[in-house]
């Protein structure tokens, strides 16, 4: 695994599972911020880019033999993954986190002033993936898996029966923004996720949720953005030229 200074986190983050773990961490933002450089983005953290390549590179020589690898596997095996793994994940957790947190405003009027701030900031989130779920399932997920069928199953002289999806992709891709800059606050206004002295289970409950948010996040928009889009538009560049 060559990494170099100048590729983009995207870049490095795409390579395998193990890049991702270690990049994560460091919280090196190698989804929202996936676009900086490699070298810039340890510098900025005071890290040296070539110990933090060669710890990159070890942990890739210890890849789990069933791990898939998204980078070849089959479009529609890497959508139902994001389904399965994270859209599902998202359903689920972000009603109980929304609850545990007012419930956590309810039992804990002496942090009002934080937690109020940390419900607005969630709450913004929340609607946000609400409407960004539907969008990729009814509509961009069908029409990334058509072309790869189509890809599959050339039949001579038809064309495909969608036009480009550039446009689309480009807005999903700038959606997770917003989320990266809510989960960034979200740590801030927890202090890295540090509960204070009074913090009752359900508060210890609702850190370790929305830290775990956080990775489930940073992981699913990898996925989107640093290897599905990019290999889907790759694809109909490729369809397009034919």
């Amino acid at each position: 695994m060559n990494i170099q200074p100048d590729q983009s986190l995207r870049e490095v983050a795409a390579q395998s599972a193990q890049a991702v773990r270690v990049l994560e961490d460091y919280r090196i933002d190698y989804c929202c911020g996936g676009q900086r450089t490699f070298g810039e983005a340890c510098g900025a953290k005071g890290l040296d880019w070539q110990r933090i390549a060669q710890e990159i590179g070890t942990a890739g020589q210890t890849v789990a033999a069933d791990q898939p690898d998204w980078n070849t596997a089959s479009l529609s095996k890497l959508i139902e993954h994001i389904l399965a793994a994270h859209h599902e994940y998202l359903r689920q957790e972000l009603p109980r986190l929304a609850d545990r947190l007012a419930r956590v405003q309810k039992a804990h009027p002496q942090d009002a002033l934080v937690l109020s701030s940390l419900a607005k900031v969630y709450q913004a989130l929340h609607r946000e993936l609400d409407g960004h779920l539907p969008t990729e399932e009814q509509i961009l997920f069908p029409f990334v898996e058509q072309m790869a069928s189509a890809a599959a199953n050339p039949r001579p002289g038809a064309a495909l029966p969608f036009g480009t999806f550039q446009n689309p992709i480009r807005v999903m891709q700038h959606e997770p923004e917003d989320a990266g800059q809510a989960l960034a606050e979200i740590r801030r206004l927890t202090g890295d996720f540090t509960l204070p002295p009074h913090a009752c289970d359900t508060y210890r409950a609702l850190y370790t949720g929305l830290q775990a948010l956080e990775r489930d996040l940073h992981q699913h928009i990898h996925l989107e953005n640093n290897i599905l889009f990019p290999r889907a538009l790759a694809l109909e560049a490729r369809q397009i030229q034919k």
